[in-house]
């Protein structure tokens, strides 16, 4: 364990980041979810089953949103879920967090590079998917690295040109909107599938949570996370329901639920697929993914970065840049297991493993909440989360609900994230750290 001298003596993230910063991030965090990967849930649900399921997750993130927002402000440290779950259960329970932030954020990059290389590949045929994906890490990797600051004005730029283009979209297709389309067939497996399309609807909004990763850099956090968590939910809601309701009122729903750019085909449908607006529509729609994509890389060095400085992983990971103050090797070892990933070339099953850490991540952080609220009862808290314990109750269960869903439909998955997590708790309490009562 270091001395707290030694701590407080490394170099600091800058504070930088006001409200609007945060709610690019927010909604840039999770945009790419309205532009593929929700469309593989039509496939195990249709299209009324995927928005039931659609609407059980709405409730769940909003709720989630507005009790996470209090765990934020009070605790405004880069390692999010990890510091939270650390202050309320001891460095067994910040582990055990840390884990579950890691698979989400780590498995959704790759799925999003993918899809990256697939829109590529839809405007220009001859290139390679997997290569074009590598570009992507290497280049965001990169803009990360030089400085938060730019970082987060990149983010705001390209988070505002994926709304424009999804406004964009929707007064394209709504036109063309019929209701028979959307309901052919269009709850084929019953309740049954609801359940299976539920990490399916988590996509539309998971990764929000990664604005805490940031909240070390962020200026007035008491005022701005609360801002941008708010305002970035209000906005991917309306996003995810009419992007979803528009696109499966324009053609049979099956010819859309297992590829990576639903929208380009969806207009291409509308306009032909050699239309100009066709072809300028997936290029703009490159801005989507790559909002989030470059979001995720951000929110996945921060907490590789706050586990590293805790010595829950190798300690250089935790080093900062000279220059920029940038965690440059966490975004280095993060971008190498994405491109590892990359070549399974199995979107959904990254889209379901990021999932399943996800929403065992939102329970760990409900628990910690109440937990925090009893041992914690004077500890400032900026933001409480409204309707207490209403708000965090119904989102630690329907948390559940969408973990036993994602267990039940992807047994193997689970068997994976479970053993993993399992050794490496194995592994903590071989070495003894688990007896800490200070950060590790």
């Amino acid at each position: 364990m270091q001395p707290a001298l030694q701590k407080k003596e490394q170099p600091t993230l800058k504070k930088t980041l006001g409200a609007v910063h945060l709610w690019a991030m927010a909604v840039g965090l999770v945009i790419s979810g309205e532009y593929f990967g929700w469309n593989y849930g039509w496939a195990v649900a249709g299209t009324v089953g995927m928005l039931w399921a659609t609407g059980i997750v709405t409730v769940l993130y909003l709720t989630f949103v507005f009790s996470f927002t209090e765990l934020t402000t009070a605790i405004p440290e880069a390692g999010g879920p990890f510091a939270y779950a650390h202050k309320a259960f001891g460095p067994l329970g910040g582990l055990i967090a840390g884990y579950a932030t890691l698979i989400e954020f780590l498995f959704a990059t790759p799925a999003i590079a993918y899809a990256l290389g697939a829109y590529v590949q839809f405007l220009y045929p001859t290139t390679n998917i997997l290569y074009n994906a590598i570009a992507f890490y290497a280049l965001f990797t990169w803009i990360n690295l030089i400085g938060i600051k730019e970082s987060a004005i990149f983010t705001l730029i390209v988070t505002l040109l994926a709304i424009a283009e999804l406004l964009i979209y929707l007064g394209l297709v709504a036109p063309h909107f019929k209701m028979e389309n959307f309901m052919q067939n269009s709850m084929p497996f019953g309740w049954k599938g609801v359940f299976a399309a539920l990490p399916f609807a988590v996509w539309f909004y998971l990764a929000i949570e990664g604005v805490a990763m940031v909240a070390e850099e962020a200026k007035d956090h008491h005022r701005t996370i609360p801002r941008g968590y708010i305002t970035g939910i209000a906005t991917l809601t309306f996003l995810a329901l009419a992007v979803m309701i528009a696109t499966g009122g324009i053609t049979r729903w099956q010819d859309l639920s297992a590829i990576d750019y639903p929208l380009p085909q969806t207009i291409g449908i509308v306009l032909g697929r050699n239309n100009g607006i066709t072809k300028f529509f997936a290029g703009i729609g490159l801005f989507g993914l790559v909002a989030s994509f470059h979001s995720i890389i951000t929110g996945y060095s921060r907490q590789i970065y706050a586990l590293a400085r805790e010595n829950y992983l190798p300690n250089f990971l935790a080093a900062l840049h000279p220059k920029y103050k940038t965690p440059h090797w966490a975004l280095i070892a993060g971008g190498l297991v994405g491109i590892i990933s990359i070549y399974s070339g199995t979107t959904d099953k990254l889209i379901i493993f990021s999932a399943l850490g996800a929403v065992f991540m939102y329970m760990i952080s409900m628990v910690s909440l109440f937990k925090l609220r009893i041992d914690e009862a004077k500890m400032h808290r900026p933001f409480t989360a409204p309707f207490y314990p209403y708000f965090p109750a119904i989102a630690l269960i329907l948390s559940a609900i969408c973990l036993v869903a994602i267990i039940y439909y992807n047994i193997w998955l689970s068997i994976l994230f479970f053993a993993a997590l399992l050794i490496i708790i194995a592994g903590f309490m071989i070495m003894g750290k688990h007896k800490s009562k200070e950060p590790v």
